[in-house]
């Protein structure tokens, strides 16, 4: 089964920049997508064999999430089930019988870091919901964080930045403990490679990115990994797809 994970940064401006033919060329079983920016009955966007489930915020034309799957799921749920996290359209997940599917759209702390203390409670929130999921779960989206200093190109400076705080990436690290694996990482300890660069500075053309886009599995699923892609290829957004395929 292929995976695909992009923020698209908004889905009516990349649906004018040849999404449908990149939507095709990515032939995914999963296709989740994050900060859709849309409200219901803004787009008609389906694909042929696909069924499509979306999360809309409740502020218009802010974050927002979408699968579109080719496989039927047993159940469906929007959110965590915690109010104070649950209006801003940012958790999908699918329930299969061997795994559930969470596409996620992890807050960003902002400028300055004035969002920390949201982020934080969302964090551990996120933590303790994937826990609860009985069965092995595969984790995608935006998590807004770079985990390592080989997952952005100026670590040092942006030490106390949004994305690359010491809290931010304490909590993937506690992400990790509780028992899931970062797949791309695993099949490329020492590769650096990007998935989001900044709209200034030409910061794509430059390369100067950082790579927060993500698909994270149980450890159950260690032996399921099979290619793992980051999409740099792949324009329309700030953000390019990522890709897991998973042998289940």
């Amino acid at each position: 089964m292929k995976f695909v994970s992009w923020n698209v940064n908004g889905l009516r401006a990349v649906a004018g920049k040849g999404f449908a033919d990149i939507f095709a060329e990515l032939d995914a079983d999963f296709v989740c997508l994050q900060e859709t920016k849309l409200q219901e009955g803004q787009l008609d966007l389906e694909f042929l064999g696909y069924e499509s489930f979306w999360n809309y915020a409740d502020k218009k034309g802010y974050s927002g999430t979408v699968i579109y799957t080719r496989h039927t799921p047993l159940s469906v749920r929007y959110g965590m089930g915690v109010d104070e996290h649950d209006h801003e359209g940012r958790l999908i997940t699918l329930e299969y019988e061997k795994f559930f599917l969470v596409n996620a759209y992890v807050p960003n702390s902002q400028d300055g870091l004035k969002r920390l203390d949201y982020r934080m409670r969302w964090e551990d929130a996120l933590r303790q919901y994937l826990q609860s999921l009985k069965k092995p779960v595969v984790f995608c989206g935006d998590l807004n964080v770079a985990h390592e200093e080989i997952d952005l190109k100026n670590p040092s400076t942006n030490h106390f930045n949004a994305g690359f705080s010491d809290e931010e990436r304490g909590k993937f690290g506690e992400l990790l403990k509780a028992g899931f694996i970062d797949t791309w990482r695993f099949q490329h300890p020492e590769e650096v490679k990007y998935s989001w660069w900044s709209y200034r500075m030409a910061a794509r053309e430059r390369n100067v990115g950082w790579r927060i886009d993500y698909f994270l599995v149980s450890d159950a699923l260690k032996d399921a990994i099979g290619r793992t892609e980051i999409r740099n290829d792949i324009f329309g957004s700030d953000h390019c797809p990522v890709e897991l395929t998973l042998n289940l």
